[in-house]
């Protein structure tokens, strides 16, 4: 029985070093991304004009790195925050830990060269080489045309500087040492041309991470088998839950009903000079869809992404839009 117990003694200590063996491997060595690249972006007057419209109005790097006002309708960005940092995403919303987005105006971003810049936005991993969560999509900015990533850089360095000091970021066990091992090397693409029509539409549609938020989830990773169809559930400020939409051409439930011009009108209304976000109650009908900051977009690239999620399968899914807090409370 002794003799026994040596073994299993013996089987655990292995097992224990093992285990603390990968666990220090993956805090030490990972995440492996490689150096940031020696890079030097030329602020030129059309970078930055597309660096602003891709930040503003596709990639939206603006909608978590600013403040949005709750109160109104599709939280508009509150003047004087651009860049800012410091929204919060915790337990609250599902997060596993308490994660903050960054001071990106040249307060909190002087320190960091133009390459290591693009190896934050493309990979995740910043200039100390610790990881990101993944809520800025990185691996789909990883994706693009590296010439746009540049644009972004360009018209980031314009903002005007504001004094925020933003906490660090922590994320709770195991997740502090899964963290390490989801940065990847970028896999940078090259932008289609706009008479491609589809394959253009997948680009934009890719660096406004649609899929993200249009996809369900199950313990935070998207089901890929289920891309596009919506569903996913999002907690609002107030405690109410909000659905997103299936962009599927399932005509029952998705946009197989819809004209491109439809499509195209449904963002383009925000852009009507008369309108204003509407004040929102508690408990009222709200989205985390940023709609007057898509609305942005050129009709051309709203119709090239139209195209491409018309080519996706269909997929038929019903969804529950709005949950008000008062039901979500009685569940």
């Amino acid at each position: 029985m002794k003799k026994l117990f040596k073994i299993l003694g013996f089987c655990l200590a292995v097992i224990v070093l093992i285990v603390a063996g990968l666990v220090t491997y993956v805090k030490t060595a990972l995440p492996d991304v490689g150096p940031a690249p020696e890079l030097k972006v030329e602020k030129t007057a059309d970078r930055i004009a597309r660096g602003k419209y891709l930040a503003n109005n596709v990639a939206l790097c603006v909608d978590c790195h600013s403040t949005r006002d709750w109160t109104r309708f599709a939280g508009p960005l509150v003047d004087g925050t651009l860049g800012k940092g410091g929204e919060t995403f915790d337990q609250r919303f599902g997060f596993p830990g308490k994660f903050y987005s960054r001071n990106i105006t040249p307060y909190g971003i002087a320190g960091y060269t133009d390459g290591e810049l693009y190896r934050l936005i493309t990979t995740g991993v910043t200039r100390e080489g610790k990881p990101m969560f993944p809520i800025m999509p990185y691996s789909h900015y990883g994706k693009m045309d590296p010439e746009d990533i540049y644009s972004i850089i360009a018209y980031i360095r314009t903002f005007a500087p504001i004094r925020n000091d933003v906490p660090a970021s922590q994320a709770y066990f195991p997740m502090n040492i899964i963290l390490n091992t989801i940065p990847a090397k970028a896999l940078p693409g090259r932008r289609p041309d706009m008479a491609s029509g589809r394959e253009y539409g997948a680009y934009l549609a890719n660096a406004a991470a649609c899929i993200e938020c249009h996809t369900r989830a199950e313990h935070g990773q998207i089901i890929a088998s289920l891309a596009y169809s919506g569903g996913r559930d999002f907690l609002l400020p107030d405690g109410s839950v909000v659905r997103s939409s299936n962009l599927t051409p399932d005509v029952n439930t998705g946009i197989g009903n819809w004209t491109k011009d439809a499509f195209i009108k449904r963002f383009k209304d925000y852009t009507d000079t008369s309108y204003k976000a509407a004040l929102v109650g508690k408990g009222d009908f709200n989205t985390l869809m940023p709609w007057d900051m898509y609305a942005g977009m050129t009709r051309d690239d709203l119709g090239a992404i139209y195209d491409y999620l018309r080519s996706l399968p269909e997929q038929s899914n019903t969804i529950i839009k709005f949950t008000p807090v008062s039901s979500v409370a009685k569940k």
